[in-house]
């Protein structure tokens, strides 16, 4: 008790000192004895600025031209040069912005800093500048807005009735890819169903899901549109598809979609590179988990006739499963199963 007693005392001295300390300026203040002298720190901060400015916007320069290559991949789809347009065109914009609202920043620091014997302008309200800044960033933000939202809706619209249909769902730390067979509809799936086996969930009672099946990897065949129908089954993930400029979530409970054309196989981009081993990826950009860097699929662009013969090699998951088959009690006919997948409809063969 005697010690918390001493150390209230010493802190009421010490705002009491405080107290005196403070009458005392205001004191001299108001008789005008009291004078502030500008020191040599003024002056070196504002030189600060200056270097801090040139040195800065040098590094963010040179970052900015080492990192760009890999910041920019080539393009490999139809709707990403449309895509690069527009970012480049934002990215410029707000550059220009950026680059002037950082200099003046500075620059009127250095210029504007303190000294004796002159006193700041007050300038409360001006009607003509509010217009102006309010107003042009209003139509360039409409402008660049109204662009996203039109390519926007035409990559994440209904896809052509000839598209390849691939669904991807991202679990906790993998990608599952499920394909539709002969009938190129995709059966039903239910969570209650996921186990070690079944994965994705397969309802083998659907017939549409009958000749479905599961790769290891994506293959799409190059020139030809391809849809892509997203799910998540347990937290979020995002689908990101550099090359392809794919960029999309999959949310739990909602499922998304993009489509696209891609337009270099595999082996186009290995020569144009030189990389005899690159090969396209999908990623997870997504921070899901400790084990998010793992979540990388590998993406095989074919030449039309080869993604043929790869899709006719495929077999089912109810082929692959018969126990799995076995446990649904079929409705009406027995299920055709035998080579349900392994067969490329006329009219999707017709159209790669």
């Amino acid at each position: 008790m005697t010690t918390l007693g001493i150390l209230l005392v010493l802190v009421l001295l010490l705002v009491v000192f405080g107290l005196l300390f403070r009458l005392q300026i205001l004191t001299s203040i108001f008789s005008g004895s009291s004078t502030r002298e500008v020191g040599v720190s003024n002056r070196v901060n504002a030189i600060l600025f200056i270097i801090f400015l040139v040195v800065g916007g040098a590094a963010f320069a040179w970052s900015f031209v080492d990192s760009y290559d890999k910041m920019n991949p080539p393009i490999a789809s139809v709707h990403g040069h449309a895509t690069e347009r527009m970012f480049w065109t934002t990215m410029i914009i707000l550059g220009i912005v950026f680059t002037l609202t950082q200099v003046l920043l500075f620059v009127y620091s250095y210029k504007y800093q303190h000294k004796e014997g002159r006193r700041a302008f007050f300038f409360p309200h001006n009607n003509k500048i509010e217009v102006i800044w309010t107003i042009i960033p209003a139509i360039v933000m409409a402008g660049l807005v109204f662009a996203g939202w039109k390519e926007w809706t035409r990559i994440t619209g209904p896809a052509p009735k000839d598209a390849i249909v691939v669904e991807v769902m991202g679990k906790q730390f993998n990608w599952l890819v499920r394909y539709p067979g002969r009938d190129q509809k995709l059966g039903l799936v239910n969570y209650r169903l996921i186990d070690a086996t079944n994965e994705f969930g397969f309802d083998l009672s659907d017939q549409n899901g009958i000749d479905d099946f599961v790769a290891p990897e994506i293959h799409v065949p190059k020139g030809h549109p391809v849809l892509l129908k997203i799910r998540s089954r347990d937290v979020l993930h995002a689908v990101y598809m550099p090359h392809f400029r794919v960029q999309m979530y999959a949310v739990p409970g909602m499922p998304t979609k993009f489509w696209f054309t891609p337009t270099k196989t595999t082996d186009d981009m290995r020569a144009q590179l030189g990389n005899p081993k690159f090969n396209y990826e999908l990623a997870c950009n997504q921070i899901c988990g400790r084990g998010h860097f793992a979540m990388k699929l590998n993406i095989v662009v074919d030449e039309p006739d080869d993604y043929v013969n790869w899709f006719a090699a495929q077999k089912s998951f109810s082929e692959q499963n018969p126990d799995v088959l076995a446990t649904f009690k079929q409705k009406g006919d027995k299920p055709v199963v035998k080579e349900a997948a392994a067969v490329v409809p006329a009219a999707a063969k017709a159209s790669l």
